[in-house]
């Protein structure tokens, strides 16, 4: 979500110290890792939304910019169509690209992205399936 692999370090690190540090007010009403991987999600959500104030710009600019920055990151190894699918990601409302980003590439179950994100697997299949049209869309130039 960061386009940024130093950034993604910063908000692995926290996400580990708040982890470590409320361990004791994880009850088990979620699995463990559905537990941690929102509060990855939030605190990467919250980073986004500092930088975005920091540098007085939207989060759709701030989007913008970070993939405009993304072929000179040294992690990014992408091609020109990996490049562009970033782009359309991008180009997505923050729930969409959330729910497309754990679908897609971390391969994650609608019961699993249900429990991080709080919201109805309905909710969710219907938020992909939105995502990937408008995708498909700015791929194909439309």
């Amino acid at each position: 979500m960061t386009k940024n692999h130093d950034d993604s370090d910063d908000i692995l690190q926290n996400t580990f110290i708040k982890v470590y540090n409320n361990i004791d007010k994880f009850n088990g009403d979620s699995l463990l890792f559905s537990w941690m991987y929102r509060i990855a999600t939030n605190e990467t959500l919250t980073f986004l939304t500092q930088k975005a104030k920091r540098l007085h710009l939207t989060s759709e600019e701030l989007q913008n910019k970070l993939i405009e920055n993304i072929e000179s990151d040294i992690y990014f190894e992408g091609d020109e169509i990996q490049l562009k699918l970033q782009q359309a990601i991008a180009s997505l409302p923050e729930k969409q690209q959330q729910v497309f980003n754990m679908k897609y590439f971390q391969e994650l179950k609608y019961r699993e992205i249900s429990e991080i994100l709080g919201t109805s697997e309905g909710a969710l299949k219907a938020s992909y399936h939105i995502a990937t049209k408008k995708i498909k869309d700015y791929l194909n130039g439309d």
